[in-house]
């Protein structure tokens, strides 16, 4: 048997369930008719022109953390596996560093810390892939401070396919005369699954010189003082709820511009339907000594007017303790997984007296039986701000929230109501833009990372702005040359793909 059969696995090998067993969601399932195991750019090359060659539909997964079914689609026939291509390395010919698609983010900033004392700002859960994460955007803890982790990209190397049906590999980069610019600029935000299997990263900070690979990114910060404090919901009557939310906006508000002294402040506001019984705040500074200054001011401002919060918990630690075990309570998830529905919204400022109200009803009301349902806010802002909309895929530079609402369930009998309850919530929400954040005055439209569905689907989206305008906004027309230019067969597609045409 040959490497390349070896690699090639099907439904009565133990490791194609594995694969498959390791999506995120498991309100979605696939039976591919194989698996590839790809270990190297090779491998992928090698793997795609098989499913091509054999017109079968493919996908790739490394983390296999796909918020909607990408991946455990029923219509595909070849998943790619890239997760083995994990290697972490300076790059001395592209003065970079290069991470391999199948790297997580955890893994990704233990390398960068214990080698060189360096980070991007990735996402908030280690186990989170770098293959799809880096490419719709990403942002985390960090973000405040540092921008998106795709405002750090130097290259990409991705698997794409010609018109005639040839899969090949191909590195871009930013350099303003690299022929294959657009597509470094696509993998900037456009999102994984467009255009190809992006195979390898190389970061470095946009102006950075030299080859010492420890000037080449931000230093991690010295030490991270996170904290913890909640609310118990039977404390908080309407009145008191909407104060909470308007103080926690208002707050956002006044601290999102790219020079603001808390952009080394990071916030997450999560409230749990009430019959669970608490509302949280988690956060984190990177102030070192001013951190717990900072992280007072900020709960009392917001608990003015309203209930303060209880339970408070500081504590401080190494960069990399936390961000290898981050807040450990708000990632754990139960044996074999959830079934779950997220419904993302980015805003430019905070929500009104109506929204706010309508969130208290939803996460009260007792007609809807729904335990997993919850309504969150992340920072935004600061940094991201900083970069214009058109420098990159990630159009949105303008808001200051990362909004969600969120459903998660165990039972198959429970997706109804589960999903009746979050679409509900989400639509009154954005009632007076059709449903959904049309970008505007208030609203940036929403994160490709978190796709929804839902936003192409006429039913839920009456708003008559297309999803790839929330998802893109200026930047789609731009995205489909390249699509056209580098899929022109559309082998890389899904239900939120780039269409090279306006269909």
């Amino acid at each position: 048997m040959t490497d390349r059969e070896s690699s090639r696995i099907g439904p009565d090998d133990p490791r194609y369930r594995a694969v498959l067993d390791k999506q995120f969601n498991k309100r979605f399932s696939a039976r591919p008719d194989y698996v590839r195991i790809a270990r190297s750019t090779d491998d992928v090359v090698a793997a795609v022109q098989e499913a091509v060659t054999e017109h079968r539909r493919l996908v790739v997964t490394s983390g296999g953390h796909c918020l909607e079914g990408f991946v455990s689609d029923p219509d595909v026939r070849v998943i790619i596996d890239v997760s083995p291509m994990k290697a972490v390395y300076f790059d001395a010919a592209r003065a970079a560093i290069a991470v391999e698609a199948g790297a997580t983010v955890g893994e990704t900033f233990r390398a960068l810390f214990e080698s060189w004392g360096v980070v991007v700002p990735l996402g908030e859960y280690p186990g989170i892939g770098m293959g799809g994460h880096v490419a719709g955007g990403a942002f985390g803890f960090l973000c405040r401070q540092l921008g998106l982790a795709a405002d750090y990209l130097h290259a990409v190397e991705i698997v794409t396919v010609d018109a005639g049906g040839r899969a090949r590999s191909v590195i871009a980069t930013r350099d303003a005369a690299d022929p294959n610019r657009d597509l470094w600029w696509a993998h900037t935000g456009a999102g994984g699954g467009n255009l190809g299997v992006i195979t390898r990263y190389w970061f470095r900070s946009t102006g950075a010189s030299g080859a010492d690979p420890t000037t080449l990114l931000p230093r991690a910060p010295a030490s991270i003082t996170t904290f913890r404090a909640e609310w118990n919901w039977s404390d908080l009557d309407r009145a008191r709820f909407h104060r909470l939310l308007q103080n926690h906006g208002v707050w956002s508000e006044q601290t999102a511009a790219p020079d603001s002294s808390h952009a080394s402040f990071w916030n997450l506001l999560l409230v749990h339907r009430k019959q669970l019984g608490k509302v949280f705040i988690r956060g984190l500074s990177t102030s070192g000594a001013d951190a717990r200054r900072q992280i007072d001011e900020f709960l009392a401002a917001l608990g003015q007017g309203t209930v303060a919060p209880g339970n408070v918990d500081v504590a401080t630690m190494s960069w990399l303790d936390f961000a290898l075990n981050p807040f450990p309570d708000l990632f754990a998830m139960p044996p074999g997984g959830v079934s779950t529905k997220v419904k993302d919204a980015l805003l430019k400022r905070r929500l009104d007296d109506r929204q706010i109200g309508v969130a208290y009803d939803y996460l009260t009301r007792a007609d809807f039986d729904v335990m997993g349902g919850a309504f969150g806010f992340a920072s935004y802002g600061g940094r991201i701000n900083a970069v214009s909309p058109e420098a990159t895929a990630s159009a949105q530079r303008d808001a200051i929230l990362d909004m969600a609402c969120n459903v998660g369930w165990l039972d198959p009998k429970e997706e109804a109501a589960n999903l009746a309850w979050v679409r509900a919530f989400y639509r009154e929400l954005f009632a007076d833009t059709g449903g959904v954040p049309v970008p505007g005055a208030a609203y940036a439209g929403a994160f490709i990372n978190h796709p929804d569905a839902d936003l192409a689907d006429s039913r839920l989206n009456t708003s008559g702005v297309p999803w790839h305008t929330l998802y893109y906004r200026d930047n789609y027309p731009r995205l489909q040359q390249i699509k056209a230019r580098w899929d022109p067969q559309d082998v890389f597609r899904h239900a939120l793909a780039i269409r090279a045409t306006s269909s």
